[in-house]
C-alpha cells in the first residue's frame, strides 16, 4: 500500500479513474476560501509529483467529510469517473458506514432516524434551526456496546446532508464525543470528534466491479480494543510535522 506524504497516511486505492485516501481530523476536505491547504490540494500535488505532471492535475471532489471528522474519502481522476460516482451517490448505490462514540446511550439499540434538518448547518441546528429551510435527512444506526456513560455505534447514511450524523445524534440526546458544536463536552484531541468514516463501497466507474475501502479507527480512538497496527494517526497535527512540505504543497 502506498503512503501519502507520511508512512502511516495510507493511499487505499489508485488507478486511472479513482483515488481513495484517508482524511485525518482537522484537515479540510476542500478549500473554503481562507487560504488553508485541504486534502484536495494535497492530493492534486501528490498526483502531479507522482506522475511528473506539469501544471494542474484534474481531481474531482465527489463528496466531503466535515473538518473534525476522520476517515475514508474518494476522488475522481477523470470527469467521466466524477459523473458516474456522483450518480451512484444520487441513486444511493454508494454506501457509507461510520463509527461513532457518543455520550449516553440511545433508548433503542437500533433504529432509523428521519429528521427535517436546516439546509445550512449552524449552532442552532441541533435545536431546530427556526427560520431556516429544511431538508429531510435519514440514517440507520446500531448500538454495538455501551460503557462508562458512552456508547459505540455504527451509522449507515441514507442521505448526505451537511453535519447530518452530528445533528441527528444530538437530537437523539447522544451527541458525538467531543462535538461541542452540538452539545457534547470537550474531549481530546483538539480539532477532532469521535466520528469516523470507516467504510465506503461503490462500483468502479468504468469496470463496474465492486470496490470496498475500509480502515480501522485511528490511534487514540476513545473506545478500547479497536485500534490495530494499521490504524492511521487521528489528527493532522499528529502527522504535519513529519510531512516533507509541512502543510504546503510540493514545490518544483
Amino acid at each position: 500500500m502506498d503512503s501519502f506524504y507520511h508512512p502511516r497516511w495510507p493511499v487505499l486505492h489508485l488507478d486511472n479513474h479513482l483515488l481513495a485516501l484517508y482524511k485525518p481530523a482537522g484537515l479540510l476536505s476542500q478549500g473554503d476560501g481562507g487560504g488553508e491547504t485541504s486534502l484536495l490540494d494535497l492530493a492534486k500535488g501528490w498526483v502531479r509529483e507522482r506522475y511528473g505532471k506539469p501544471g494542474r492535475a484534474f481531481l474531482g471532489l465527489v463528496h466531503r467529510l466535515d473538518r473534525p471528522v476522520a476517515g475514508v474519502m474518494i476522488f475522481a481522476r477523470t470527469s467521466k469517473a466524477a459523473a458516474r460516482v456522483s450518480e451512484q451517490i444520487r441513486n444511493r448505490s454508494l454506501k457509507k458506514s461510520y463509527l461513532a462514540v457518543v455520550e449516553g446511550r440511545p433508548q433503542r439499540t437500533s433504529g432509523r432516524l428521519v429528521d427535517a434538518l436546516p439546509s445550512a448547518a449552524g449552532r442552532r441546528a441541533a435545536g431546530g434551526g427556526e427560520g431556516q429551510p429544511s431538508r429531510e435527512a435519514r440514517l440507520a444506526y446500531r448500538v454495538l456496546a455501551s460503557r462508562g456513560g458512552r456508547s459505540l455505534i455504527v451509522v449507515a447514511l441514507e442521505t448526505g446532508r451537511k453535519h447530518q450524523i452530528r445533528m441527528q445524534l444530538a437530537r437523539l440526546g447522544c451527541p458525538v464525543v467531543g462535538d461541542v458544536r452540538y452539545g457534547a463536552r470537550p474531549s481530546p484531541p483538539p480539532g477532532a470528534i469521535a466520528l469516523f468514516a470507516q467504510e465506503l463501497e461503490l462500483l468502479h466507474p468504468t469496470r463496474g466491479e465492486s470496490l470496498r475501502f475500509r480502515l480501522p479507527p485511528p490511534v487514540g480512538w476513545p473506545w478500547p480494543g479497536l485500534v490495530t497496527p494499521q490504524s492511521p494517526p487521528w489528527t493532522l497535527g499528529e502527522i504535519a510535522s513529519a510531512m516533507p512540505y509541512g502543510l504546503g504543497l510540493p514545490t518544483g
